[in-house]
């Protein structure tokens, strides 16, 4: 026998909330997992999501530098950097009005390429020492 059209939506609607109870009992899980992370790492606010006003670092070398007592790329029991490259890459050399800084080796950051197409030149950019 096929079925009425309010029987689909029922069972559209019960399928739904049983959706939404498996994707909180999944949420709650990666939390607890995230939080164990962070814990464990001894993560910050600024290592995982940066400072305001500054472009997130694609890697973790910069924001644990940043830590005292914290060697670069390495977990709570030093060891030797997993990237050493990235840890060696320099000290910046160009800089925006926003705190965005390039080391001027690698391809240009797009804020610098705007910089330029705006009018600005390199020289302008050039952190002053």
């Amino acid at each position: 026998m096929p079925k009425s059209l309010k029987q689909v939506l029922n069972q559209i609607e019960k399928l739904q909330k049983e959706a939404e109870a498996m994707r909180a009992r999944e949420v709650s899980g990666v939390v607890a997992r995230i939080r164990e992370a962070i814990d464990h790492y001894g993560l910050t606010p600024e290592e995982l999501f940066g400072s305001a006003g500054k472009t997130p670092s694609r890697g973790r070398a910069s924001a644990a530098a940043a830590k005292p007592g914290r060697r670069a790329g390495t977990g709570k029991r030093g060891g030797r950097a997993s990237t050493p490259a990235r840890a060696s890459a320099g000290a910046p050399k160009y800089q925006d009005g926003a705190g965005r800084t390039w080391t001027g080796v690698g391809k240009r950051p797009n804020w610098f390429k705007e910089a330029i197409a705006s009018g600005k030149t390199a020289e302008e950019l050039l952190i002053q020492r």
